[in-house]
């Protein structure tokens, strides 16, 4: 057991881990994210997340607090906001491993978990700091402890604590619920007689799960409420009614983004992101089917929760391809029975060298456009994004051709496992650091506070939070306002007049709207658009509309 632990952390570290530390935060949620982390450590305000001197109210604090807890250990901001996903991934990977290896066996969880860890989708996302995976290690560890007692139980420990572990799911993002509904298909399940040996009795234990499932959304949920109440300050019980209801049941019934037909998870997400498992699929329903003939409802049940996990959001009216992550487990685990069997036929291994081809071709005919059919548009990703030359996709398909000649299709799983290292690795070494100059805000903000007087006022509009990650000095900003641009510049020319010597940064649009009788200076072109610094000359009639009190002044260095 030792040596496949090992084994798969090895694997992890190798794919999730390349590069880690050789770039900045890059938009649109990572530079936010490390903010109001960074900002944890500082201000000694750990309950209520703040990015720019104002509360967030989209999201629980757990995500934040890991990436500042890595902060505070590491005073490394390039490596802690990227440790959360990476040691959510592992952490999924084992428990996948020791789930597999207890219902079915050693190779069954060996399997299941490899599959799990190149999966395209897993790749992506322990690379990148998304909630989402920290969200997937939970819901995971949910699925582990109700999965464990029920297929290898009774453990009614281990049912509490997966009740307890999706408690903490949902204060990570509100929809870490989802592991109790493992119960569902369990009981379809064990009446059909397809678990014959599931926990038949229990009596008021099955409660254990949901009252953990409380527990742990109280570690948070309970101080917050008695903070709100004993503050008597009416943002924060905006905030407390915002994070509540606004951005859970609100956000799932009527979202207010990201709107996508129903079928969107089923066509356009999970046939690509699951690869290679859903290559497998013309492999894998037939056994599926004969393990319904075979009354065997150990893999179903884990289909049918992945099936309930893609329903669920499918209903949503707002959908990222991301959503559907926490339910890739499951699908592996799914999977596991079969794998080692169908490892060893060779139209397996041939898709899998088929797709591993794939990708090394992709990259030879994005390199021949960009090099040579359309040079220009090489030129534009230089000018937009510093990709100074296609040497990193040559590379690429240059390793990717020699992995499949030395490999062969009789081992495609190598061959595709070599490939996904090969992408890997050019991107976190070489790729990323040829590009973040041009992702991260650090160049521009240097920019903007150079050409700023020394000592004056500052104050930012349509701000992003990658601009105050790198900021150095006091500013004002005016908050979350890009859904009523409108009323920011109202406010922003009521700060601008009201005393002599401040600054102020706009957009091209902004400066047209309010600021276009303003000393204004270029001071470089950023997220799509021109920046200008003005000074003085708002146009009244915009300023009598603003509110004096809505500016908020941020302090970087706070401590």
């Amino acid at each position: 057991m030792r040596r496949d632990v090992l084994a798969l952390t090895v694997l992890a570290l190798l794919l999730y881990a390349a590069g880690l530390g050789l770039r900045d935060p890059w938009p649109a949620d990572e530079p936010r994210f490390a903010l109001i982390a960074r900002d944890m450590v500082s201000t000694g305000q750990w309950l209520f997340p703040q990015v720019g001197g104002d509360w967030y109210q989209d999201k629980p604090p757990v995500f934040f607090w890991a990436i500042a807890a890595f902060y505070a250990l590491t005073g490394n901001l390039a490596v802690a906001f990227l440790l959360p996903s990476l040691l959510a991934g592992i952490g999924s990977l084992l428990l996948v491993y020791d789930l597999g290896r207890r219902v079915w066996s050693r190779e069954v969880g060996l399997a299941a978990a490899g599959l799990l860890a190149v999966s395209f989708q897993m790749v992506v996302q322990a690379r990148a700091a998304q909630i989402d995976m920290l969200l997937t290690l939970f819901a995971t560890a949910g699925l582990y402890g109700i999965g464990r007692h029920l297929l290898a139980g009774p453990d009614w420990r281990a049912y509490t604590l997966g009740g307890f572990a999706a408690g903490v799911g949902v204060i990570t993002k509100g929809t870490g619920f989802l592991p109790l509904l493992l119960l569902l298909p369990f009981a379809a399940l064990r009446r059909g007689g397809f678990l014959p040996r599931a926990p038949a009795r229990g009596g008021a234990r099955w409660w254990l799960a949901p009252a953990a499932l409380l527990a742990g959304i109280s570690l948070w949920l309970v101080p917050m409420l008695i903070a709100v109440e004993l503050s008597g300050d009416p943002g924060l019980r905006a905030y407390r009614d915002e994070i509540l209801f606004r951005q859970t049941v609100t956000r799932y019934a009527a979202a207010w983004g990201h709107h996508e037909p129903w079928y969107y998870f089923i066509l356009e997400v999970i046939p690509l992101f699951w690869l290679p498992g859903t290559a497998l699929l013309p492999w894998l329903v037939p056994r599926w089917r004969e393990a319904w003939r075979q009354h065997d409802g150990r893999s179903l049940l884990f289909l049918g929760w992945v099936v309930l996990v893609v329903g669920f959001f499918s209903l949503s009216t707002g959908k990222r391809g991301v959503y559907v992550l926490p339910a890739l487990p499951a699908f592996a685990l799914a999977a596991g029975p079969y794998l080692v069997q169908l490892w060893q036929r060779r139209g397996v291994q041939r898709t899998a060298f088929g797709l591993s081809a794939l990708l090394g071709l992709a990259a030879a005919a994005a390199s021949l456009y960009l090099g040579w059919i359309r040079p220009d548009r090489m030129a534009e990703l230089a000018e937009r994004h510093d990709v100074a030359s296609i040497a990193p996709l040559v590379t690429i398909a240059a390793a990717v051709a020699l992995c499949l000649a030395l490999l062969r299709p009789r081992r495609g799983l190598l061959a595709w496992i070599a490939t996904v290292a090969c992408i890997v690795f050019v991107q976190g070494f070489w790729i990323n650091p040829m590009i973040n100059d041009a992702r991260s805000g650090r160049a521009f903000v240097e920019a903007f506070e150079r050409a700023s007087p020394p000592g004056g006022e500052l104050g930012l509009t349509q701000y992003r939070e990658q601009y105050l990650l790198y900021i150095t000095r006091p500013v004002v900003n005016f908050g979350h306002r890009r859904d009523d641009p409108e009323q920011e510049a109202f406010d922003a020319a009521r700060w601008l007049s009201e005393r002599s010597g401040r600054t102020l940064l706009v957009d091209e649009e902004l400066r047209g709207r309010c600021f276009g009788q303003a000393a204004a200076e270029w001071v470089g072109h950023s997220n799509r658009r021109d920046w200008f610094l003005v000074r003085d000359g708002a146009n009244p009639a915009c300023a009598a509309q603003g509110d004096p009190g809505a500016a908020l002044l941020y302090l970087p260095d706070a401590r």
